[in-house]
């Protein structure tokens, strides 16, 4: 990397000793099973040229937000939140209200269900999360999406819904990079960029693929898709540390990136690895303690 200024858009800490982390189950998934907190990132990070980060939620439960808000308020580096409040409850504009209100609230910056994960492949289209979208759009927020590729059709309906929210795409959209395939995923991406009020985060790319047998040849099909549907313009860097620690380190997953946007100009590179995530998400620099 050049001595660029870089947004990490997308990482996430978690205390085992304060919160349990259901999703944490299986062999594969056994080097996540300890707690991992912005200290540990920081270093790492900063080696890289990162000078500012977005935490992301990990689990549906309203006390988690909060203590990332504080977090933030306090940690020289994390510049922004991406929460999670209950996208169906009647009482959502004051809830999240109240998430502005506390410790660190001027740093939230979006909110985030773990869609994925919901037994309803249409989850997203239900009247009463199109109204909870609705309220996130009128306080400001952006929402992120993971998603996995065969639910990108319904997350192409909910931004198409709400035109004024901005849908921030996680992880390219959980392409079949295992698989080798790039059908229907890379269709349904183009419908998604196809709208104006939607940005990709170019992450999490390491996991999708084969543990072991993969190289930045083998994510850069799914990187040139990215880039044509959505243009630099919508891009944002995100690491997805630690989760990416199951296949690569910090700084590699930045060299990484780097290669993958090789054929980007240094101004088109300035926006995916910082700008974008700025003017995403309204980041003011991190706090000082």
């Amino acid at each position: 990397m050049t001595d660029r200024r870089i947004v990490d858009a997308h990482h996430h800490v978690w205390d085992l000793a304060g919160r349990p982390q259901p999703w944490i189950t299986g062999e594969a998934l056994v080097p996540l099973a300890r707690s991992f907190s912005a200290r540990d990132l920081a270093p790492a990070a900063r080696a890289a040229g990162v000078t500012a980060t977005v935490v992301v939620q990990t689990v549906c439960v309203p006390d988690e937000t909060p203590e990332l808000l504080a977090l933030a308020d306090t940690d020289d580096l994390i510049a922004g939140v991406v929460g999670w409040t209950d996208l169906t409850a009647p009482g959502i504009a004051d809830a999240l209200a109240a998430l502005r209100e506390g410790p660190g609230g001027d740093r939230l910056v979006g909110i985030r269900h773990q869609v994925q994960e919901e037994p309803d492949p249409e989850w997203l289209l239900r009247p009463a999360v199109r109204r909870g979208l609705a309220a996130v759009a009128e306080a400001g927020l952006a929402y992120d999406l993971v998603v996995t590729s065969d639910r990108l059709a319904a997350a192409t309906a909910a931004a198409a819904w709400v035109p004024g929210l901005t849908f921030v795409l996680d992880h390219l959209g959980k392409p079949p990079i295992a698989a080798g395939a790039l059908e229907p995923w890379a269709a349904d991406v183009r419908r998604l960029a196809a709208l104006p009020n939607t940005v990709c985060k170019l992450s999490g790319m390491v996991t999708e693929a084969t543990p072991g047998a993969w190289s930045t040849d083998t994510l850069a099909p799914y990187a040139d898709t990215v880039l044509d549907a959505f243009g630099p313009g919508q891009l944002l860097f995100g690491s997805d540390w630690p989760v990416c620690t199951l296949q690569a380190g910090y700084g590699e997953i930045v060299r990484i990136a780097d290669a993958l946007t090789d054929g980007l100009s240094t101004a088109e590179k300035d926006k995916v690895f910082h700008d974008n995530a700025v003017g995403v998400y309204g980041l003011r620099p991190p706090a000082r303690p």
